[in-house]
């Protein structure tokens, strides 16, 4: 399977004054791609050269979002998803940089084992690329239908459920967004998603660099009553999305009713054009990115 054989992908990013970074990630995600591959990202009102960087690529495939207010990350993702044309979404963060051969592996798994979404382990770096060490187990592909001991991972903290290393089926993406305003994270609520759904993939083979920074979201130490806080958010957020899945399947799959469409500027043309439809209940179409990715504690 080649970027020419497999099926396309749409990968979404979410960017703010990501400038130190951007253009070794972008270019990473570029070598990646089929002619029939898009690339979509989403600015947060960057006061950096974050823009200037992305309008220096002029490759149709890549499309800039700019939106008028702040959102944060699991509703920058919510948007981006929803905007995203092809059947297999791949996130991206602004500061790791993808290694060869990502999608390849990442399509391949989600075509062999039937799953809704594939996770994969990563490379830690720290800002200058050098291996770093980072407190947390990887994913084994024997774990990956270890449905709900994977769930418990979840709401203790422990799970290396990354969006940056994800591949996500259109088919999860029309069951679990909108991401609700309370869930903190759109990553694991995918991920508790997919093993709610029974179908649920591990990837052991790294496919990024993921740098660990002061500055990237996923890594910033948070209080003993922020983490309890979002425990009491997994419980809400694990009956919302069982309700979400017996609906999904009563109505045998079929995705919600599309919501308004969004706008956006191209990177290579700077005029307004509108394109994708999010699902139904997507608050704010217009609403605007934040710092990509947060992760686990």
């Amino acid at each position: 399977m080649t970027s020419r054989t497999r099926v396309p992908v749409s990968v979404c990013m979410a960017t703010y004054n990501g400038a130190l970074y951007l253009r070794e990630q972008l270019t990473s995600i570029v070598e990646e791609l089929g002619p029939d591959d898009e690339v979509i990202v989403l600015d947060d009102g960057s006061s950096d050269a974050t823009l200037d960087i992305l309008g220096e690529y002029r490759d149709p495939r890549i499309t800039v979002l700019e939106n008028p207010s702040r959102l944060g990350p699991a509703q920058t993702f919510n948007r981006a998803m929803s905007l995203a044309r092809h059947d297999v979404i791949l996130l991206a963060d602004q500061d790791d940089v993808w290694l060869p051969g990502r999608v390849t592996a990442l399509v391949q798994e989600l075509d062999a084992t039937g799953a809704l979404l594939v996770s994969s382990n990563s490379i830690f770096v720290d800002s200058d690329l050098n291996p770093t060490s980072f407190p947390m187990p990887p994913l084994e592909e024997a774990s990956s239908s270890h449905n709900v001991r994977n769930i418990v991972r979840i709401f203790a903290g422990r799970a290396c459920y990354y969006g940056c290393t994800m591949a996500v089926s259109a088919e999860l993406r029309n069951m679990a967004l909108p991401v609700p305003r309370y869930a903190e994270s759109h990553d694991l609520w995918l991920a508790m998603a997919a093993n709610l759904c029974g179908r649920n993939a591990h990837l052991e083979e790294p496919t990024i660099k993921r740098r660990i920074h002061g500055t990237n979201a996923s890594v910033i130490n948070r209080p003993l009553w922020r983490k309890l806080l979002a425990r009491l958010k997994f419980g809400t957020g694990m009956m919302h999305l069982m309700l979400r899945i017996s609906r999904w399947r009563w109505f045998g799959g079929a995705s919600a009713a599309a919501g308004p469409r969004g706008r956006h500027r191209s990177a290579h043309h700077p005029s307004i054009s509108t394109k994708g439809a999010p699902p139904s209940g997507l608050d704010d179409p217009h609403a605007r990115s934040s710092d990509p990715g947060r992760g686990n504690e």
